[in-house]
């Protein structure tokens, strides 16, 4: 599709508000940067970008969907509503080592450019602040509470070590077991007691002879929380902690219940009593909307930008945009921030403080800014997104 002398206009005039803000968004960057604030305790980060788009035309709501550093800016009177999420957390001792940082400016970058550039009529454009991504709280909470109920599309960018459109998530079920035996000298009374660790053993024993039969995208991760006090006591308590991925969230409830099971046979096996804790918050798979990257896809190469060739399930985590993608229209490309990198390291972190770190976040901002002017323009446009989706 050709651009319409009014799309040439407007996106001419988003990216030249991007250009005028260029130090403002860095340095929004690098100051998150240098203070970075763990999950649902984001303070300062969230005043920062609620402070900055309040300053700027926005109204803001702040401490929404029970959490003290969650808000919701808007401006527009009518038209689509359109998303653009800031994730703002880090991570602990490892600092924006995902990057957060540049999220919540890039986010921030483009919401500016198409307050200074849409007509209000044209849509209505939202900044979601969204905390505790790290521990899958703050956009599952948002839905929970209803503030993604009248978001039409929402879209987010993350640094990586490739530009990628499309990057699939797995989903995640979290776990923990607890088991209760009996306490006894282990050297002198051991047939008095009952070993709790027995039964942990016994959990990772059973799991790990699942994994010959699981199907190639299931993950199954655990660690022991708690092994006991000294080595001659037996331990009366015990317990360990389990992650569950799979791509589709059939296959995810179903190795949850056979995890569950294995624990279930290793607290009858040692003799123990088990207690079963599991995470309400539940992270779903990603649920690509092909006419959706697509549309970001047209505006890279608008930008004279192109895709890494790279496999979409390469390297595949999980994250709260999962939810959010199954309920409503989602893209979640990724920006470059440095070749060879991976998240959750401190390399990645000294990235994300970078020069290109900085590039990263004007990138983010300039494609969601030019993908967000076509979502207002076209209604057919709108339409194809809508009718894509199919929810697993």
């Amino acid at each position: 599709m050709g651009q319409t002398p009014e799309q040439n206009n407007l996106k001419s005039m988003a990216l030249a508000q991007v250009a005028r803000q260029a130090e403002l968004l860095r340095g929004i960057a690098r100051e998150l940067h240098a203070n970075p604030e763990t999950g649902l305790n984001e303070h300062r980060s969230a005043a920062l970008l609620a402070d900055t788009l309040e300053r700027r035309g926005f109204t803001v709501q702040r401490g929404i969907a029970g959490m003290a550093t969650a808000f919701r800016a808007e401006h527009g009177t009518s038209g689509p509503v359109i998303a653009l999420l800031a994730e703002m957390d880090a991570l602990p001792e490892l600092g924006h080592a995902c990057g957060h940082n540049i999220i919540a400016a890039a986010a921030l970058g483009g919401a500016l450019a198409l307050r200074q550039t849409l007509p209000p009529d044209a849509a209505r454009i939202v900044v979601l602040g969204t905390p505790a991504e790290e521990q899958g709280i703050g956009k599952v909470d948002l839905i929970r509470h209803g503030f993604f109920r009248d978001i039409d599309f929402a879209m987010m960018v993350h640094p990586s070590a490739r530009r990628k459109v499309t990057k699939l998530y797995l989903g995640l079920a979290k776990v923990r077991f607890t088991f209760s035996g009996k306490a006894a000298h282990a050297a002198a009374y051991p047939e008095e007691g009952i070993n709790a660790l027995d039964g942990v053993i016994q959990t990772f024993n059973a799991i790990n002879a699942l994994r010959q039969q699981f199907r190639q995208d299931v993950r199954v991760h655990g660690t022991i929380t708690d092994g006991g006090i000294a080595p001659n006591i037996i331990p009366a308590r015990a317990s360990c902690y389990f992650y569950v991925r799979a791509e589709d969230l059939a296959m995810l409830h179903e190795v949850k219940e056979r995890v569950i099971a294995c624990a279930q046979g290793g607290a009858l096996a040692s003799g123990c009593t088990l207690s079963i804790e599991e995470e309400p918050r539940v992270m779903a798979p990603f649920l690509v909307n092909e006419p959706f990257a697509d549309l970001y896809t047209a505006q890279l190469h608008l930008l004279g930008l192109v895709e890494a060739e790279s496999p979409s399930d390469r390297g595949r985590g999980s994250s709260d945009i999962g939810n959010v993608s199954q309920i409503v229209p989602t893209i979640h490309p990724h920006v470059p921030i440095g070749d060879g990198i991976h998240i959750h390291t401190p390399d990645f972190a000294a990235a994300a403080g970078s020069e290109q770190g900085g590039e990263a976040v004007l990138e983010g901002a300039r494609a969601m800014a030019l993908t967000a002017i076509d979502l207002a323009l076209f209604p057919e446009l709108r339409e194809a997104i809508k009718n894509s989706r199919k929810p697993n």
